[in-house]
């Protein structure tokens, strides 16, 4: 059918136009499917997706209700980039929509609904393995955003509604989700009525969190990432929200809480040093007096000179 229509579609112009549809019609699609599908998991179906996280406990569980909220503006954050990728008329923004994040976004959304269904199943390994499907895709997204389509305030919106959701919706599976289904997966929880085991996987858990919020601040620091930074904090209060944890894991999600937003203030004041003694550059000497050729210092006669304008008047 494509080799009857009367264009070139191998045109490369011709093809990223074709593609610029797709993610038109797809990408809202598998929003909505996204939203559809956790939405039911959530409040509708009975065990939901919180009772299922209420049943296996771990050291890095998070509080279901913060997640539920951070998601939300996951998915607020998406119809803002929907609606960009249908009207934005910026060749280098469709450029990064269409060869950059377009696809793996759009997958995600997908790979998000399955998650969701294989968790109410109680199928832990399907669902950590399509966990880890959805880090790498968001992972790959992101490298390329910022490799060839760096995020600039001089362009709010997509900074808002392209870098932001993409940013955002990484650090859901980075920071909780894959990690907590691991633990599942492994065994590493106790049972609800058990909470005098909950030391079971401390040092695991210990591992992760501090790994997770390592990396969490030299993305922040290096970059400047507010988006990194809100989304970090946020994943850290929600499991330390949520009680009872083991003490390593505790005291280390609470002091990255703070951690985060500190190491982003010092970052930018940094910066702001750094350019303004560019700008300024080093404080100069005064320099040296100069002596004039025969040796009296500049701007005075030599001793045998003789002032003619004193002598004439």
């Amino acid at each position: 059918m494509m080799e009857d229509l009367p264009i070139d579609t191998n045109h490369p112009a011709v093809r990223e136009y074709l593609a610029l549809i797709r993610l038109q019609v797809l990408t809202p699609l598998s929003l909505l499917v996204n939203i559809a599908t956790l939405m039911t998991c959530r409040f509708i179906l009975n065990p939901n997706l919180e009772d299922i996280s209420k049943l296996y406990p771990s050291s890095i569980s998070p509080q279901p209700s913060m997640i539920t909220i951070y998601i939300v503006a996951i998915y607020i954050l998406q119809v803002g980039y929907c609606v960009l990728l249908v009207f934005s008329r910026d060749p280098e923004a469709k450029r990064a929509l269409i060869k950059g994040c377009g696809y793996p976004i759009m997958l995600s959304n997908w790979v998000m609904g399955f998650w969701a269904i294989s968790w109410i199943l109680q199928a832990f390994l399907i669902s950590t393995i399509l966990l880890g499907v959805l880090l790498v895709l968001l992972l790959y997204a992101n490298i390329v955003l910022l490799i060839y389509h760096v995020p600039t305030t001089k362009k709010p919106l997509e900074l808002a509604f392209i870098h932001a959701p993409v940013r955002a919706f990484l650090l859901l599976p980075l920071g909780v989700m894959f990690p907590f289904s691991l633990f599942i997966t492994l065994g590493k929880t106790w049972s609800p009525g058990e909470p005098q085991h909950y030391d079971r996987g401390m040092w695991s858990g210990f591992i992760v969190v501090l790994v997770v919020n390592i990396l969490s601040i030299l993305v922040i620091a290096i970059r400047r990432d507010f988006v990194w930074c809100i989304a970090a904090s946020w994943i850290c209060a929600s499991q330390w929200t949520l009680k009872p944890k083991p003490y390593p894991v505790m005291l280390t999600v609470i002091v990255f809480t703070v951690l985060h937003p500190t190491a982003l203030v010092a970052s930018i004041i940094w910066g702001w040093f750094r350019g303004r003694t560019r700008r300024t550059g080093p404080i100069a000497l005064p320099p040296d007096e100069e002596t004039a050729p025969n040796g009296a210092p500049h701007g005075e006669r030599p001793a045998r000179e003789v002032d003619a304008e004193a002598i004439w008047g």
